[in-house]
């Protein structure tokens, strides 16, 4: 899941230089110590020429607890997955259906919280559902990548109905999903968070540049994933004729629930209510897609080439963050945060994602990144990271001139870490 512009250019050649931090000069020696930038934007040192000592200042800077060296080229992809246990493979029906009983009892609890809280409590306890909502994706999520169950027919009904409440059609959702574990970090083809192509941003009007630049270049990149959900997956062209059969009846279950669902809940609770108990949770649903999938999949050292120069092992384990999150967020998202282990291999459930992830750190633990959710990452995010450089992996919008949305949140936003 994540947000990526239509339209994108296939471009020739793009980077094969790994990023270090902008602003951390290139040394003469490599014993002195690394000054700490003003503006940690991109990267420019490439981190196979980095020591230990220098990725560790560079983490520290970029709100990172950790960023790995490169995979070497001489691993495989299943190289990795060979090395993690085979019981975290294996399906547990009652794991399974217990995830879905979890999120039946959240979201009712949540939309009891909601119903008993005074206004100045409703903010707190849309957030509660908008999580508990986020655990439907995941179960959905799961029977997308048959992890959920041994029976197709099966993960695709319960996947179908998992995603009703967010009116999200499951099928559209799965091709376009598994595009992108195919495809991660892999110029054009990826359709996880592609940093904006420059030769799009030559086609926008000064309308559409403002509102990019708005919920791009901002926190309101966090319900970026809105667009996302509208762009791709309600346009039968955007799949072939043999997939379009399976598409349609997503589509209809989504609107089953639009046009019967939603208008039952407004007939009875009024406008307010369709706003109070769907629409509100349903934004905080978005807000953790968003989040998840942007702290996943973009960091200023992790850089996305083209297909002749892509290598799967270091795109799935080196290119993918490992973020860990307050567990109560966990519990209810089914670690889905947990997400390295799910792009080694998406076949593994999610309730084995924790073993996974502790084999891969006891294994593979140096070429990882990790970090802890924090607002000096997400400040980054926010303010440098938007348009692809083919030098340094990403640039901000306002790289030739400095704009003003730009510097008030460099100078605003929180910067701990």
């Amino acid at each position: 899941m994540a947000v990526r512009l239509q339209g994108a250019s296939r471009v020739a050649q793009c980077a094969a230089r790994r990023p270090a931090v902008a602003g951390l000069p290139r040394l003469a020696s490599r014993s002195r110590p690394l000054a700490a930038p003003r503006r940690a934007a991109a990267v420019e040192v490439p981190i196979m020429e980095m020591s230990d000592a220098e990725r560790a200042v560079m983490a520290k800077e970029l709100g990172y607890t950790q960023i790995g060296r490169e995979v070497p080229n001489s691993v495989t992809l299943t190289d990795i997955v060979k090395s993690m246990p085979q019981d975290v493979f294996q399906l547990n029906m009652f794991k399974a259906w217990g995830a879905v009983l979890t999120s039946i009892v959240a979201m009712s609890a949540s939309l009891y919280l909601i119903s008993v809280s005074p206004w100045y409590l409703l903010p707190f306890a849309w957030f509660i559902a908008g999580t508990a909502f986020t655990g439907f994706f995941v179960i959905g999520h799961d029977c997308g990548h048959r992890s959920f169950s041994e029976n197709k027919l099966l993960e695709d009904i319960v996947g179908t109905l998992a995603f009703m409440p967010l009116a999200y059609p499951f099928e559209p959702w799965r091709i376009k999903h598994n595009q992108h574990h195919a495809q991660t970090n892999k110029l054009v083809e990826d359709t996880a968070w592609h940093p904006i192509m420059p030769s799009e941003i030559e086609k926008w009007t000064p309308t559409q540049k403002s509102l990019y630049q708005l919920f791009l270049g901002s926190p309101l990149k966090l319900f970026a994933s809105v667009g996302h959900w509208w762009i791709w997956h309600f346009d039968l062209s955007k799949y072939t004729e043999k997939q379009r059969p399976r598409v349609l009846v997503s589509l209809a279950a989504v609107a089953l629930f639009a046009f019967g669902a939603l208008p039952a809940l407004t007939y009875f609770t009024g406008f307010s209510g369709l706003a109070k108990y769907w629409l509100m949770p349903w934004l905080g649903y978005h807000f953790w897609m968003s989040t998840f999938t942007v702290v996943h999949h973009t960091a200023p050292h992790i850089p996305f080439k083209p297909a002749e120069r892509w290598n799967a092992a270091q795109a799935q384990l080196s290119g993918t963050v490992d973020c860990e999150y307050p567990r109560w967020v966990e519990f209810l998202c089914h670690d889905i945060s947990v997400h390295v282990p799910h792009h080694v291999s998406s076949k593994i459930p999610w309730y084995n994602l924790r073993k996974a992830n502790e084999s891969l750190k006891a294994n593979w633990g140096e070429y990882m990144t990790r970090c802890t959710f924090n607002w000096r990452m997400m400040k980054n995010i926010f303010t440098e990271l938007h348009v692809f450089d083919e030098k340094k992996c990403y640039k901000p919008f306002d790289a030739d001139k400095p704009e003003a949305l730009f510097e008030v949140q460099r100078k605003m936003l929180p910067n701990s870490s």
